[in-house]
């Protein structure tokens, strides 16, 4: 599995199409994140927008070889379903990598403050929360996407549609792991206090280890 993660990689670093939602994402922090800014807020901002950028990157990967190579690729290593799931970790392990070097750069130029400015932040304790809201966040966008994509949707225009629609339900629903995750460091901003985010990383994880389990699956049956 580490090689088909490194040809992955390989594939991914050479192809520069990981250089949309990257920019994407850098963009949206330059956009919504300032230095002085209270911190959890920022961090809480800084996790939300990874989740969709997560989802583009899966895409990205999971559908950056020609039907072709794939056939080759699968063959070689006993399976479509192995190969897919390289495609996946890879998308994971890209945007774990850049929402870690995100919330370390907040912590950096945030203000260990609440809201108002009246209520120190204690930044360890904050940066461990802004990590945990940044690892649920990237394990729904790695399910968005490995829902959106093939084996389950080919088409390219359903695939944006349903991403889109998908990442944003991720955000706004209710009882979502990133909801939970991300409201909690913007309520905890108003009063000063870190809300750690322990339970919600589970249920992320387990809903991200499911979207894979079936993607992976379905790739011996679509493709």
């Amino acid at each position: 599995m580490t090689a088909l993660i490194r040809y992955q990689a390989a594939l991914l670093l050479r192809s520069q199409r990981w250089l949309a939602p990257v920019l994407l994402y850098v963009v949206s922090l330059g956009v919504g994140v300032r230095p002085g800014q209270p911190v959890l807020d920022s961090l809480g901002y800084t996790a939300a927008g990874l989740l969709p950028v997560t989802a583009w990157l899966v895409q990205v990967c999971a559908t950056q070889e020609p039907a072709a190579a794939r056939t080759v690729v699968a063959a070689a290593v006993g399976g479509q379903p192995r190969a897919h799931l390289a495609a996946l970790l890879t998308a994971l392990g890209c945007a774990g990598l850049l929402g870690a070097a995100a919330t370390l750069f907040v912590l950096l130029i945030s203000e260990p403050a609440s809201t108002d400015h009246a209520v120190e932040v204690p930044l360890p304790s904050a940066g461990l929360a802004g990590l945990l809201a940044t690892a649920c966040c990237v394990l729904l966008g790695a399910a968005v996407g490995a829902l959106c994509t093939r084996p389950l949707l080919h088409r390219r225009g359903w695939s944006i549609a349903a991403t889109v629609l998908a990442s944003l339900l991720a955000l706004v629903t209710s009882g979502s792991p990133a909801n939970y995750a991300v409201a909690g460091l913007v309520t905890g901003s108003l009063t000063g206090t870190v809300p750690v985010p322990v339970l919600p990383l589970p249920g992320a994880a387990a809903v991200a280890a499911a979207a894979a389990t079936l993607a992976c699956r379905l790739t011996s049956v679509r493709g």
